[in-house]
């Protein structure tokens, strides 16, 4: 049965511009040459043509791995790393007589760690794997067997003709055919391609468009040639072999894949390109690899450590070969006992030389434990259960979508408590992008009582200066709670509203203010059956909300034909009651009319009114108007024209311009209110000359040149003038909950804001202020080419006289700024510490950012912008996102961040160090580029000043943590063979050393870096400064690192010598027997585990049960372990036989050592964090000095003198922090 099609409305002969007809062109010429052979056999995918050319499928993958690959790519990804190159080695050579320890205690603890973080890569790939089992398996109607039936995506063929439905994605890349208007257009939403909210205009080919149901497409047979696979979004060359003619295709006949089906209820199409051959697909680019500045030094601190290793093998070497020569002097043996006249290889004197090289090759094994082997799989471990944790963190979770937190990436969760610098769009990010009209200009005089958040946040500034004027202000309108929340709608005035407006002493020109918002549009009115309520599909939230405004005001747009507006008007010429159904209720207000009594109360009505529909010249970025054109009731013929100040005054006539001076300071005060305005106007067009222009016009649409769009636009251009100007309608775009609140404490933190945003600098610096980014007692320096100068040379278009002025003046603006900026540190530096800093805020708009970011001038921008507090860039290109972003990473060398909402953002959040993408109303691309995706802005600062915070402290002590404990463990190592003569012998059993890094102190660690914080999120929020740790790198810095490996160091010596020097000359035993070789590995390596341990409990800032359980575990697993292995025959258990039950745990002087031992070493750190937190205290300390004193004295008491003087001039240092 044929579905019912929209047969009342021909939208392609209305469009002026978006339904011109195709013809060929020069690109068609190269269709069937290389680039351009693609054969597609419509409604005919089994011909044998087109299987023999093995086009792709739709099935589409974005995993990494498959199953056949995953082990050997796994693998390979795994042994990039040096650290597990140098342990596979190792354990290949332990094979050999050259290994001091047996082959599986290496073996087996590589395994583990690598098999670890192998399973960890298969599971996030299996969720990349089910993300794309529920895209393929989605569903879509196809034709075959003569009818529509379902199939799943992934089954889909070239040539397949498909059905899509309204607010359905397209499958593929699509060629329309027909849709469910009669003249086969279509309305497409691009959001997930480019990020635009407006809905964008397809149509069909004439020769296809009748074509809308199964019957009709049962004989349809065609060929399509076209272009083979390419990324190119905006371009489609092809031709539609029908019937025997060949028609010319292009990109206004191609649906892509993952764009959406709006305010159509259906279309049919062919599919032309499928699977990774679609044009999405074809520029979905693998995300750049990004790695955490921690984990780029953890490396260097490897390299270190290989070195460390490398030296202290060869040093061994050499003075095991000067004592093995020593062995035998002139026929002599010196140790007798090692029998070097009858040692093998590795120990003759005789070839001293080779036996060092041999003995280097084993001490590079045996020093091996300075390399933390399961440094890496634990740290893996630790940042997924860091993201779990801000997976499921309630205070970023929004209720309103139903979106809580998700971190994309756990490989960069440090780098989050690092941001120096944050990069935000402003529409959707800042802003709700839900557009609502508040306010308008008519006839000069400014209507809309209610204040915008600008406006609020400005008066609240001003209130704080004292400024008593304020005071004198008028009512915001808001008081008017009765009236129902309308969406799109939140204008309040009592002389506009109820219909009051016809007692303005300007109620002709308000009518036609209105008239042209109802009618002035291409939006379709969409009536509710159960309610009745009518709502509007329209290209853009702006164009809906002037709709809206226009229908509560009492001129209500309801429906339209192919040739006529039908509109609902509020009559004031009549006293007439009406319908209650199409009434305008004036509440209780007394309505005063046209020869009707103050007193009396009357029903306004609304009269039903018709326009004939002429032409729609419609909107497009490089018009920046739209206009239509339409015969009233009365026979007149009107222009309606609505577009942007920029193009509209310059095309006002003599007589229209009775407005323009108030209408231009009201545009510029909306401006600065952070609302978005519409210039309105009107003219009436006389019968000769419309008939006249309307000629000219239609020859022009319908000419085959290749210049036929630049000519329509010209003759349109021709009708587009000697208007009247009516006012302005001005619309705002919210800020989001919290954003100012948020803003101000990022920036107490330290972090650097910039704002890159496409509006106009007066919006842009006004929303500014509303969300805290430009304060009132900042200094604003603004770059812009909006000079005189540059203008009249515009006029006369010489680009090369245009680009060196332009060049040339904002050099000379940046050089004022930076002078402006050193004389107010010079002059702050002179009145001495009592004078606060002077802040700037760099002001600058997309021409002067296109000319600063060339070579020879970004250095000097960013030397300006680094010096400001805050950065807006205003009009800003996609493209100039990136690059800007580019431009402060590389230059800072600091983290930075982006975060953004679109498609138009993704550029600049992969260009970033961090990209957080918000889940808002422009699609989920941004997100799915993103590292961490939030709901609200707002969130971004509980992401980053606890989050982010307590992520870079727990991974910055955990990795000096990790070395601190391996070079304890790997330095006893270094002392015992010393002691040996560098014999290459360990200290320790075999597996001892197997089981130190993977159960004896792996746990702990992990719980470090899981579980820990300073301070709570509470104080996080409270104390914003703390987050400068992490900007200035405090806790990972050089100093940090080398003091904790030489904690290790000290730890070690103290450990082994006195262990040594307490047990070697003493009886251990009851009978007398002295200490050999395996009581003392195992009561080194007892001293060892409790030392290590010991110090974590000292390290830690916030015990749990956790940490309890997994020190004080870890300390009994090694007894445990000692039992058990103990109980093993000799044979395996070879020097740790029976050495706890029968040896260790009986003697005194084994338990006396242990604590002595553990006491020791742990007291250089006892005493350095003491003196550090009385002299010399971190950010986190005086904090926690601050919280313990209001828990004794209470929380009315005062920080000690000291306290407050360091947290002074920790803030001072913070505000006069250079690069």
């Amino acid at each position: 049965m044929p579905e019912a099609r929209k047969t009342g409305i021909l939208f392609s002969k209305l469009y002026s511009f978006a339904c011109f007809l195709c013809n060929f062109e020069d690109s068609h010429a190269q269709i069937g040459q290389r680039g351009y052979s693609r054969l597609v056999y419509c409604n005919d995918p089994d011909n044998p043509v087109q299987v023999q050319l093995k086009y792709r499928g739709n099935y589409v993958s974005t995993t990494k791995y498959t199953v056949a690959n995953f082990i050997p790519k796994a693998l390979f990804e795994q042994f990039r790393r040096v650290a597990n190159i140098y342990f596979l080695v190792v354990a290949c050579v332990s094979f050999s007589p050259l290994a001091p320890y047996s082959a599986p205690s290496v073996l087996i603890p590589l395994l583990v760690v690598i098999g670890a973080t192998m399973a960890k890569e298969g599971v996030e790939d299996w969720r990349r794997r089910t993300q794309d089992i529920e895209a393929n398996n989605r569903k879509v109607k196809v034709y075959r067997n003569y009818r529509f039936d379902e199939i799943k995506w992934k089954e889909l063929r070239v040539g397949d003709l498909v059905k899509v439905c309204k607010n359905e994605y397209f499958p593929a890349d699509v060629v329309l055919l027909s849709s469910s208007y009669e003249d086969g257009i279509c309305y497409v939403e691009t959001m997930n391609l480019d990020g635009e909210t407006n809905l964008k205009l397809k149509h069909a080919l004439e020769v296809t468009s009748h074509l809308c149901d199964g019957e009709s497409f049962r004989q349809f047979r065609a060929v399509i040639k076209c272009e083979d696979p390419n990324e190119n979004l905006y371009t489609f060359v092809g031709a539609l072999r029908y019937d025997g003619k060949e028609y010319p295709l292009s990109i206004k006949q191609m649906l892509l894949r993952d764009s959406k089906l709006k305010n159509t209820e259906f279309i049919y199409g062919v599919v032309v390109f499928t699977g990774h051959d679609t044009k999405v697909m074809r520029n979905a680019t693998d995300p750049p690899s990004k790695r955490s500045k921690i984990e780029k030094r953890m490396d260097k601190i490897i390299y270190i450590l290989f070195s460390t290793l490398i030296l202290t093998a060869f040093v061994g070497s050499v003075f095991f070969g000067i004592e093995t020569r020593k062995d035998i002097s002139d026929g002599k043996y010196r140790r007798w006992y090692l029998r070097p006249d009858d040692a093998p290889v590795f120990y003759d004197p005789r070839r001293a030389p080779l036996a060092g090289f041999l003995h280097f090759l084993t001490a590079l094994m045996l020093y091996g434990y300075l390399i933390p082997i399961s440094l890496y799989v634990s740290i893996e471990i630790v940042k997924v259960l860091q993201s779990i944790f801000i997976n499921q963190d309630q205070d970023m979770y929004d209720e309103e979508t139903d979106r809580p937190a998700h971190a994309r990436t756990s490989n960069l969760n440090e780098e989050l408590g690092q941001v120096y610098t944050i990069l935000s769009d402003k529409t959707g990010t800042l802003t709700c992008n839900s557009m609502e009209f508040v306010k308008g200009s008519i006839a000069g005089t400014v209507y809309g009582r209610v204040m915008t958040e600008v406006e609020r946040t400005l008066m609240t500034k001003m209130r704080e200066a004292g400024d008593v004027s304020i005071d004198q202000q008028g009512p915001d309108g808001d008081s008017d709670d009765s009236r129902k929340s309308i969406r799109g709608f939140n204008f309040r005035d009592e002389r506009i509203m109820n219909g009051q407006w016809v007692n303005e002493p300007n109620a002709d020109i308000i009518q036609k203010f209105f008239r042209v918002l109802a009618i002035c549009h291409t939006a379709v009115p969409v009536e509710n059956k159960e309610t009745g309520e009518i709502s509007y599909e329209a290209e853009s939230p702006d164009e809906a909300a002037f709709i809206i405004a226009a229908r509560e005001v009492g001129f209500e747009f309801y429906g339209r034909t192919q040739k006529r507006i039908l509109l609902r008007e509020l009559d004031y010429e009549t006293g007439k009651k009406v319908d209650r159904s199409y009434f305008f209720y004036s509440y209780s207000q007394t309505v005063s009319l046209a020869n009707s009594s103050l007193s009396e109360i009357k029903l306004l009505e609304l009269v039903p009114r018709e326009y004939e529909l002429l032409q729609v010249l419609e909107f497009s970025s490089s018009r920046k108007r739209m206009s239509v054109i339409v015969r009233n009731m009365e026979n007149q013929l009107l222009l309606l024209c609505k577009g942007a100040d920029s193009v509209m005054f310059e095309r006002l006539s003599k007589d229209g311009w009775l407005f323009e001076a108030e209408t231009k300071d009201h545009i510029k005060k909306f401006a600065e209110a952070g609302l978005r305005t519409m210039v309105i106007a009107f003219r009436e067009l006389g019968e000769e000359e419309y008939k006249s222009w309307e000629d000219e016009f239609e020859k022009a649409k319908t000419s085959v040149t290749a210049d036929r769009e630049m000519l329509v636009d010209e003759i349109a251009d021709k009708i587009e003038k000697d208007l009247f100007l009516l006012g302005a309608a001005a619309v705002e775009d919210k800020l989001q909950q919290g954003v100012p609140e948020c803003i101000e404490k990022l920036a107490r933190a330290g972090i650097k804001i910039w704002v890159l945003t496409g509006d106009k600098m007066e919006t842009a610096v006004n929303i500014g202020y509303a969300c805290s980014l430009l304060r009132q007692e900042m200094k604003q320096i603004v770059i812009t080419l909006d000079s005189p100068d540059i203008g009249a040379l515009e006029k006369q278009g010489d680009k090369e006289a245009i680009a060196k002025a332009s060049l040339e003046s904002i050099r000379k603006q940046i050089r004022e700024g930076i002078s402006q900026i050193k004389s107010a540190k010079e002059s702050t530096t002179e009145l001495g510490p009592q004078k606060s800093a002077i802040e700037f805020g760099l002001i600058i708009d997309g021409k002067s950012l296109d000319v600063s970011l060339k070579k020879n001038m970004e250095k000097s921008l960013f030397e300006l912008a680094s010096n400001c507090s805050s950065v807006i860039c205003c009009r800003s290109s996609p493209k100039q996102k990136a690059l800007v972003t580019r431009l402060v990473k590389n230059e800072t060398g600091k983290t930075t961040l982006s975060v953004g909402d679109g498609a138009n953002d993704v550029g600049m959040l992969q260009e970033a160090d961090i990209g957080v993408g918000i889940s808002g109303v422009e699609g989920r691309q941004a997100v799915m580029a993103s590292d961490y995706s939030i709901a609200q802005f707002r969130f971004l600062e509980r992401l980053l000043l606890v989050h982010g915070h307590w992520c870079y402290r727990r991974i910055a002590m955990m990795i000096c943590y990790f070395f601190y404990k391996n070079i304890t463990f790997g330095m006893t190592l270094l002392w015992f063979e010393a002691h040996a003569s560098f014999s290459g012998q360990p200290a320790y059993n075999d597996w001892y050393m197997a089981f130190y890094n993977v159960f004896f102190t792996s746990l702990p660690v992990i719980a470090l870096g899981v579980f820990d914080q300073d301070v709570s999120a509470r104080l996080c929020l409270q104390y914003p400064l703390l987050y400068s740790e992490g900007i200035e790198n405090i806790l990972f810095s050089w100093p940090r690192i080398l003091g904790w490996m030489s904690n290790g160091v000290i730890s070690s010596i103290i450990i082994f010598f006195v262990t040594t020097k307490s047990m070697i000359p003493q009886a251990f035993r009851k009978d007398g027997q002295v200490v050999d070789y395996g009581i003392l590995g195992a009561t080194m390596c007892t001293c060892v585990v409790w030392a290590v341990n010991c110090q974590m409990a000292l390290s830690i800032n916030y015990f749990t049960w956790v940490q309890h359980l997994v020190i004080w575990g870890s300390i009994g697993l090694w007894y445990i372990f000692l039992v058990i292995y103990g109980f093993l025959p000799p044979t395996l258990s070879t020097t740790a036989h029976q050495v706890l039950g029968e040896a260790c745990a009986p003697s005194v002087l084994y338990w006396l050592v242990t604590l002595l031992v553990v006491i020791s070493a742990l007291l250089p750190y006892f005493f350095y964090r003491a003196f550090q937190t009385r002299f010399r205290p971190m950010y986190h300390d005086i904090i926690q000095m601050k919280r313990l004193e209001e828990s004794e004295i209470g929380n009315s008491a005062e920080l000690p003198r000291k306290v407050k003087d360091k947290l002074r001039h920790l803030t001072e240092r913070l505000m006069h922090r250079e690069l």
